[in-house]
């Protein structure tokens, strides 16, 4: 259902950015009837479009999956150019070579040094297949080990933005230790001594997605789904068939929602009718709140403290 609602809303906007464009050139030649004519088919579209996105109040999982893989949907660079200032990159892993498919580096969180990094799926399609399309490869999470290492050693927090459909499946990941880093990723992780939040900002498949999430507080986007594979390859391992996808998505307990009231997920950042990519200020104002008043608490909290809090949390899941 989502799909056919968010087909028309992208006709509407299509619709609205061509008499947008039209009215700066009426406002030019003075021509005040078609001028308010246009403004009123505005308004117009703009009341079809909000009656339809009102469709997207009661969604099933599937849907949920659907918005959260919208290329459209806030992505990294989005989060790290909208919450943190005087962001510097930090690239290759120091070892072999550079991974488009993690992005990250040292940025300022309301003047608070932090190391700052997280899935990249990339806009153009010569981005898309660079990073893989936000599927790390080993070195990418090797990159990711020498920022945690880096934060730990000048106590810096830590905060993750997870958006992958998993770490890549390719026969040279594999020769390259694929598994190998993900496992030291999550051990990594299990004992730093600085704060660290996880932002779960749209799809979070699979180990690729826990390897930059084993986390003392895990943040979700009312939208997003998290879960320890993708759907399409529960169907496959369980099912033996991927037609059967809608009913993955209900068994998996991937949701927002069903992940909070499961103890998984602390805190669900809401997002408007439709997801994020409909008024992304707010949802990054609400993140930043939510951020900071998470980092604040974690601060109060010893090495000790920050490590058996976030051994605590996943022993319970």
């Amino acid at each position: 259902m989502v799909d056919k609602i968010f087909e028309q809303t992208e006709r509407i906007d299509k619709k609205i950015q061509d008499i947008q464009s039209e009215q700066k050139e009426l406002n030019v030649s003075g021509k005040e009837d078609k001028y308010f004519e246009n403004e009123e088919k505005i308004d117009h579209l703009k009341k079809l479009r909000s009656d339809l996105l009102d469709q997207c109040r009661d969604l099933t999982p599937e849907d949920h999956v659907y918005i959260a893989r919208l290329s459209n949907r806030p992505h990294i660079k989005d989060f790290i150019g909208a919450l943190f200032t005087d962001f510097f990159e930090q690239r290759g892993d120091h070892l072999c070579d550079e991974d488009e498919a993690i992005y990250g580096g040292i940025a300022l969180f309301h003047k608070i040094p932090v190391t700052v990094l997280g899935h990249r799926k990339g806009r153009t399609v010569e981005e898309n297949v660079a990073c893989r399309f936000g599927m790390p490869s080993p070195e990418g999470y090797r990159k990711a080990m020498r920022m945690f290492k880096e934060a730990e050693k000048f106590n810096r927090p830590i905060i993750t933005f997870i958006d992958t459909p998993g770490a890549y499946p390719g026969m040279e990941a594999e020769a390259h230790g694929q598994g190998e880093a993900i496992a030291r990723s999550l051990a990594m992780m299990s004992h730093l001594k600085v704060p660290v939040i996880s932002v779960v900002t749209g799809e979070g498949n699979s180990g690729g997605a826990l390897a930059l999430s084993v986390a003392n507080r895990i943040l979700m986007l009312k939208y997003a789904v998290y879960s320890v594979l993708s759907p399409e390859g529960f169907c496959s391992i369980l099912f033996k068939d991927t037609s059967k996808k809608t009913e993955a998505c209900s068994l998996m307990h991937l949701t927002a929602d069903e992940l909070y009231q499961n103890k998984m997920a602390d805190e669900i950042i809401d997002e408007p009718l439709g997801g994020a990519s409909f008024d992304p200020v707010t949802v990054y104002d609400e993140l930043d709140r939510a951020i900071y008043r998470n980092l604040k608490e974690l601060q109060k909290m010893s090495p000790s403290q920050l490590l058996a809090d976030r051994h605590r949390k996943f022993r319970r899941i």
